[in-house]
């Protein structure tokens, strides 16, 4: 499997475009549509989106290229709503700033933790709440996306609407630090890191 990272968007989040054979999975849509598109290759077909949560930066470009491709966009039960609604996805905190308000007008699919296939795809869906309550991360062979709950040397915010300081050091000891040390995390935000690292190097929780 191929990875593309994009970091797009006004906080350059990280988009990510996940390649297996002629299928791709584009998660986290964040932003700068045209280069999402742009970076699905032709002959290859998109065969879902997928969401970590719903903060306004892993959305911004989502609408444009769900249009685009023609698929489903798949979220956690917890945020299906917040897409549409810029008081939870957080874009109307920021709107007197110059950030776009984000209000997308896309009925998602329901995604939830354990075993899951889309096309070609096979991978474990984990729920791991705290920075959000709907926030999952998504496990593969050898790599996992974990979205905005762990990043290197940092976690994600939990000063947000529906966060819990608490619940986001449970996910991370509980969902995250049991996996393989040896895998790779790609977070919503800065460079790849490992689990291993995390666990030994994080300053913000140990395992």
């Amino acid at each position: 499997m191929k990875i593309k990272v994009l970091p797009l968007g006004p906080l350059e989040t990280n988009c990510y475009i996940l390649e297996h054979e002629d299928e791709v999975l584009i998660i986290d849509p964040s932003g700068d549509a045209d280069e999402i598109i742009s970076a699905v290759e032709e002959g290859q077909r998109v065969k879902a989106i997928l969401l970590t949560h719903a903060h306004f930066d892993h959305i911004g470009a989502l609408d444009e290229v769900a249009a685009h491709f023609g698929v489903d966009v798949w979220i956690g039960r917890e945020e299906q709503d917040w897409l549409g609604d810029a008081s939870k996805n957080g874009s109307g905190k920021y709107r007197d700033m110059g950030l776009e308000l984000i209000e997308s007008s896309i009925t998602p699919e329901i995604i939830g933790e354990g075993e899951s296939r889309i096309g070609s795809f096979k991978f474990q869906v984990l729920h791991t709440p705290g920075h959000s309550p709907g926030s999952m991360s998504f496990l593969f062979e050898g790599f996992i996306v974990s979205g905005d709950v762990l990043f290197n040397g940092g976690i994600g915010r939990t000063d947000l609407y529906q966060a819990d300081h608490l619940t986001l050091l449970n996910s991370i000891r509980e969902k995250l630090y049991t996996l393989d040390e040896d895998l790779t995390v790609y977070p919503g935000h800065g460079p790849d890191t490992t689990i291993g690292e995390e666990k030994t190097g994080n300053p913000f929780v140990r395992a």
